[in-house]
């Protein structure tokens, strides 16, 4: 053995040994006073077995050399900081003293001198991590700055852990609305919250990532709940259009209080684009219809006629129809056979959906077959396949 970590060696023995000696005198081998179980303790007392590479262990500082810490792990044995990660943890050494109980992390249980290598930071971060999900389990409530801003929301510093807190969970006084959805002004507004303390709750702890996920939107308002408690279900009220985004429009119903009409709430026809139907400072009449977790959702459509009534009355399973191709998407093609009644002309009746965007010309009418009509739930299925052989050709709609 290297005379270097022999002096170490004896230098732990020595301190180990007056250690013991100090105890007897104050007579605390016998008994000592009851301490209060950290979270690291708990961690420990839940395993029997010794300590393996990345558990996370507690004990006595027993001495503090040049260049190393030791720990007393009993019965497991002593564990030792030196090395890049004594480095890693020079500012916290120098703050602990010999008898302070420390929580480490096991990187190395094969030290050539029997002992078990220790990291603090790594124990830290663990313990962060841990703390983490404890938030989430307690739905603790967290004051914290917001470091940085991007396009899809906010950085939040946690415990010198950055997280996200994307735009979609933000209150909606923090909601940037920009009528035209331009993203560098979303993140110009984002930005105006940079330096601001946030009442945020954590949603998402990934410690393997280093995935951390904020929301704004847990923390009830105590006046919004009143404001709130004035609505019910099925109420018709007369609302100022607040914000024209992608995924539908925001309606003042009153001053602190807003609600959401999403995009398939605005008509029975299919809304591609809500900015080219409404605009800010326009009065607009909606109707509630849901009311949950301090959130309304309102419905512009709902004080319409709803034309699947009048379609069940005429259509069934089985008729042949003429539709008019209003959109493609992912499954086939929709269609139209009536404002507001839709149906699904599926890929599959064409085999790719280069064929079927190839047979079925968008603002064009073809004939087809209803193979599925549930009014109730407003779903319709079409299908050339056994539609009239004479009338499958396209005509000008």
């Amino acid at each position: 053995m290297p005379r270097t970590k022999k002096v170490l060696v004896d230098t732990v023995d020595v301190i180990a040994e007056e250690k013991i000696v100090e105890e007897k005198a104050d007579g605390r081998s016998k008994k000592e006073a009851p301490k209060k179980e950290t979270v690291m303790g708990k961690i420990i007392a839940d395993s029997a077995t010794p300590p393996s590479i990345g558990d996370l262990v507690e004990g006595p500082i027993i001495a503090v050399v040049k260049g190393a810490v030791y720990v007393d792990l009993a019965p497991y044995g002593t564990g030792i900081i030196y090395g890049r990660e004594y480095i890693a943890a020079r500012d916290v050494i120098k703050k602990i003293n010999i008898g302070d109980s420390v929580g480490a992390k096991v990187v190395d249980t094969d030290n050539p001198d029997g002992y078990i290598e220790l990291s603090l930071k790594e124990a830290k971060q663990a313990l962060i991590w841990s703390e983490a999900q404890d938030a989430i389990k307690e739905k603790r409530l967290l004051e914290l700055p917001v470091i940085e801003a991007n396009k899809g929301g906010l950085i939040i510093n946690w415990q010198g852990i950055p997280g996200f807190l994307p735009a979609s969970q933000l209150k909606t006084d923090h909601y940037p609305r920009i009528s035209d959805g331009n993203k560098d002004r979303i993140l110009d507004e984002l930005k105006k919250l940079v330096g601001e303390r946030l009442q945020v709750m954590i949603i998402t702890a990934i410690p393997k990532e280093k995935k951390l996920i904020f929301s704004e939107k847990t923390s009830p308002d105590k006046e919004k709940e009143d404001l709130i408690s004035k609505y019910r279900v099925g109420d018709e009220a007369e609302g100022t259009i607040t914000g024209v985004v992608d995924f539908g429009i925001f309606v003042k119903l009153e001053e602190g209080l807003e609600g959401l009409v999403h995009i398939s709430e605005i008509d029975w026809a299919l809304v591609e684009d809500p900015k080219s139907l409404f605009k800010v400072n326009q009065t607009v009449r909606v109707k509630i219809i849901d009311i949950k977790d301090s959130k309304i959702s309102l419905s512009i459509k709902a004080l319409k006629t709803n034309p699947w009534v009048a379609a069940s009355k005429k259509y069934k399973k089985g008729d042949s129809v003429s539709a008019v191709i209003i959109k493609y998407n992912k499954h086939g093609a929709l269609a139209s056979i009536e404002e507001g009644v839709a149906g699904l002309v599926h890929v599959s009746d064409f085999g790719s959906e280069e064929i079927l965007r190839r047979s079925l010309e968008l603002g064009k009418s073809y004939v087809f077959k209803i193979t599925l009509f549930d009014p109730k739930d407003q779903k319709m299925a079409l299908s050339t396949k056994d539609a009239p052989v004479s009338e499958k050709e396209a005509t000008a709609s």
